[in-house]
């Protein structure tokens, strides 16, 4: 009983804070507290309490004269939504091609934190389904080909920085679990532009990932292909390589020359 009180609190705080937000979305100017109150139809005290949350976390700002505006955390939020969504969809297209082309899975990942996380697939009857693969499954950034690639973009300081984070754990007898191998790896993915996942996070599956950038040049995730060991072939890297360029060229990025 008690525990669905406090879920059901828990709700209505939500509620009273999305109401806040809609009023604030619904002006251009900063709004009082006043007015806060009478269009969301919450006692003043209760309201205050709420945006002094929304304040802390960012979600709104307020002004020294007691007013409130949408805070930059949303325009944050908004824009990471939106690059993730605009990835998927203009991805789509170019990976059901180059599925096409080597007949095995074809993976799209982003980075969170510090892991992987698979926001699109393409498989077949023919691709063996792995849950680490599976929209929306998650690995850490060394465990797999896209993580890897995600890793090698940053600097050294931020590489030993995950190891001491992390403590590189393994999953296989393949994994990299010594900050020295991992740092070899880099430099070698640094120089090639792609990665491989031999065996690292499962045994029997090996993948091939290419960066894919955004209109700055930034990596926004991996392109990678994931096929059993026995179907693998490292010739697909070119065609990889390829079908990563083509979704950041329509995402805008203009310095795709490969050597």
């Amino acid at each position: 009983m008690a525990e669905q009180q406090a879920e059901k609190a828990s709700i209505q705080v939500i509620e009273r804070m999305m109401s806040l937000l809609d009023v604030l979305a619904d002006k251009p100017e900063a709004v009082s507290l006043k007015i806060l109150a009478r269009n969301t139809g919450l006692h003043p005290s209760t309201a205050h309490r709420i945006l002094a949350a929304m304040t802390s976390a960012a979600l709104v700002e307020r002004h020294d004269a007691g007013t409130y505006v949408l805070g930059i955390k949303l325009l944050e939020l908004g824009n990471l939504v939106k690059s993730r969504i605009n990835i998927r969809e203009i991805a789509l297209p170019y990976m059901q091609q180059l599925h096409e082309i080597v007949g095995e899975a074809v993976n799209l990942g982003i980075r969170h934190e510090d892991e992987i996380v698979y926001v699109e697939r393409t498989s077949s009857g023919r691709a063996l389904i792995r849950v680490v693969y599976l929209v929306g499954g998650r690995a850490p950034l060394h465990l797999t080909s896209v993580g890897k690639l995600f890793l090698a973009a940053d600097s050294a300081a931020d590489v030993r920085a995950y190891a001491r984070r992390t403590g590189l754990p393994g999953k296989t007898p393949h994994s990299l679990t010594r900050l020295d191998a991992l740092e070899k790896e880099l430099d070698k993915i640094r120089r090639h532009e792609a990665a491989f996942d031999n065996e690292e996070a499962e045994i029997g599956l090996r993948c091939i990932a290419a960066p894919v950038r955004n209109d700055e040049g930034q990596m926004v995730a991996g392109l990678s292909v994931s096929a059993p060991s026995d179907r693998h072939n490292p010739d697909w890297v070119k065609s990889i390589k390829a079908t990563a360029d083509e979704i950041s060229r329509a995402l805008g990025h203009r310095q795709t020359q490969r050597k």
